[in-house]
């Protein structure tokens, strides 16, 4: 049987002006809070933007798990302590690791951001895809699935009935269901990060 997701907000449109900044838990660097399912640290999910300007510990986020993805600058090395190391380089390169990993960030040729998707598998499942925005997408959420779609590059617009505003790049939109399933209808053009939020099945 599959489990329910906990009740959201209503389907909205986060501007990237309204993204919170704040300094890493180690104070190394700085993030960009887009949202989170729950307000302080007893969240289930987490998007943000991370602004690596120097090479630098990562803070440690145990019993969580990351997928980082590069959206602008010359790439980022990701050194673990078990001695793993990964490049993100350009245009997007993506990479999924546990929080709890020891890893230092080092930069290939000056500041990066980066997408950070961080979720508790205790709670839920996320699946990030990276997608180009040519013509029409169609995301369907109901109390079991929920999206969260950034515009990485572009412009796009939403269909009537949903009631969203568009999204230009940098903007992050939240998609919920009521009661039942909802579709929604993404049309532009460009570049996007869609991650798709499911409850785990049980037994």
């Amino acid at each position: 049987m599959t489990q329910s997701l906990p009740a959201p907000h209503a389907s909205r449109v986060i501007p990237a002006n309204e993204y919170r900044r704040e300094r890493w838990r180690n104070g190394l660097g700085w993030t960009r809070q887009i949202a989170a399912s729950s307000e302080g640290d007893d969240w289930d999910w987490r998007l943000s933007i991370a602004e690596i300007e120097q090479d630098a510990a990562f803070s440690a986020f145990p019993g969580v798990e990351r997928e980082l993805v590069l959206l602008h600058g010359n790439g980022v090395r990701l050194c673990f302590d078990d001695g793993e190391t990964v490049t993100l380089s350009p245009p997007h390169a993506r990479h999924r690791f546990s929080g709890e990993r020891g890893l230092r960030g080092e930069l290939v040729d000056g500041l990066t951001h980066d997408f950070n998707l961080m979720w508790r598998s205790q709670s839920l499942d996320a699946e990030l895809l990276l997608r180009p925005l040519v013509g029409p997408m169609f995301f369907f959420a109901d109390e079991h699935t929920h999206w969260a779609i950034h515009l990485i590059g572009g412009q796009a617009r939403f269909d009537a009935a949903s009631g969203l505003p568009p999204l230009w790049a940098g903007d992050t939109a939240l998609l919920y269901g009521a009661p039942g399933r909802v579709r929604y209808a993404l049309d532009g053009g460009g570049e996007l990060i869609a991650v798709k939020f499911s409850a785990p099945a049980s037994e």
